[in-house]
């Protein structure tokens, strides 16, 4: 009798002691995923990497074009070059947004998003959420865009002032907001946005994201002083380093 006790005893230990093993392997594995941790970093690394390509073919692009333009320079005459130089500069005006343009595009419209007028305060946005918005626009295909009569250039300014955004130097007033966006691929760009969590982050400010359909847009210019302060050639820089 003792005996099979005994054997019981044993036996009923070594279940315990390999449900214990079993359960304490099953919660290690759900709190340390290693081999799922390490996938995530390998694609966010590859991923990484393939826009860095992208923006390196981009520059090898430009730097072909801008070598072609300048060989065809050289090997004009002197009324062709004044002729291409005044073409290229109007090309470049455009770029820069100097002038006023017209294309494909998309016109966005930023507005209350209302649950309860009786109770609910007037939203107000941020130059923090506005710019992050922009951001989401350029990685998304966006070649130019304006915001209400503010056109967007690489040197532009978002920022707060005394409750009120201000973009360039002037000051955009309040809700609802107009972007129009011109874009190579604006059903794409649609695309991106429509899915992208930036309509979340509005939304918790009580705004709502509306966009339509591909139309004709056209950009107001650009009409305040571009400010190049701090702003050196590569002979300027190696002058100062000598």
């Amino acid at each position: 009798m003792k005996s099979r006790l005994s054997r019981q005893t044993i036996l009923f230990s070594f279940v315990c002691l390999l449900i214990g093993f079993l359960v304490s392997t099953l919660f290690h594995t759900h709190q340390d995923p290693e081999s799922s941790r390490d996938t995530r970093d390998t694609w966010e690394v590859r991923t990484a990497l393939l826009e860095e390509q992208e923006i390196q073919q981009k520059l090898y692009k430009e730097i072909a074009e801008e070598e072609q333009v300048l060989n065809e320079y050289q090997s004009q005459s002197e009324h062709q070059q004044v002729v291409l130089l005044k073409e290229t500069i109007a090309q470049l005006q455009e770029e820069a947004g100097l002038t006023e343009q017209t294309g494909l595009g998309v016109e966005i419209t930023l507005e209350p998003m209302f649950l309860d007028e009786d109770e609910q305060s007037y939203p107000k946005l941020t130059a923090e959420l506005l710019q992050h918005l922009i951001n989401q626009l350029n990685a998304a295909g966006a070649t130019d865009m304006a915001v209400q009569d503010q056109r967007i250039i690489n040197l532009s300014p978002v920022r707060d002032v005394n409750g009120s955004i201000y973009i360039n130097n002037g000051s955009i007033g309040d809700l609802p907001y107009t972007l129009r966006v011109l874009a190579e691929d604006s059903e794409q760009l649609i695309r991106q946005i429509v899915s992208d969590e930036v309509n979340n982050y509005f939304a918790l400010e009580n705004v709502a994201i509306h966009i339509t359909e591909p139309q004709r847009v056209t950009l107001p210019s650009y009409d305040d002083p571009i400010d190049l302060t701090g702003i050196h050639t590569m002979d300027q820089e190696e002058a100062e380093e000598e």
